[in-house]
């Protein structure tokens, strides 16, 4: 059984994990954003489809992702228990379309962590946004 030590321990690694992940990514830097992600991830984002499942599919993500952006995690919560750990927070993305044009919003995100050999890896990433059930649109201008 896991004690309340080992709980702080581990939820110590994890919020140091999510904060290197948070540098590499405001760094643009794919393979550190992509450091502790398992191979078989499984992975609901705001963007394209549904679901993409295992690590290429998720630095083939980050890279159309990485163009022109800015990146912040507010209200970061952090549970573990053994070998299993998760994560909730509010994360704004804000930068330039493709296309033109700019961009911010606020993001809903989950994070399911997995200890493989005695490393956290990111098993099960969830991100979502609000809807306006009047218009169907997603609710991008919504603020902490």
């Amino acid at each position: 059984m896991a004690t309340t030590n080992d709980r702080a321990v581990d939820e110590a690694e994890v919020r140091a994990l999510i904060e290197d992940r948070a540098k590499a990514v405001r760094a643009r830097d794919i393979d550190g954003a992509m450091s502790n992600v398992a191979p078989d991830v499984q992975a609901f984002d705001v963007v394209n489809s549904l679901r993409y499942s295992g690590s290429e599919a998720a630095r083939e993500r980050l890279e159309e992702w990485f163009a022109s952006f800015d990146y912040e995690i507010r209200d970061l919560s952090i549970a573990t228990g053994g070998d299993v750990a998760f994560c909730h927070s509010l994360n704004r993305v804000s930068g330039t379309k493709v296309g033109g044009g700019g961009i911010v919003m606020w993001l809903r995100a989950t994070v399911g962590y997995r200890k493989i050999d005695g490393t956290w890896l990111v098993a099960h990433e969830h991100s979502s946004v609000p809807f306006d059930p009047e218009s169907g649109m997603a609710a991008l201008d919504l603020e902490p």
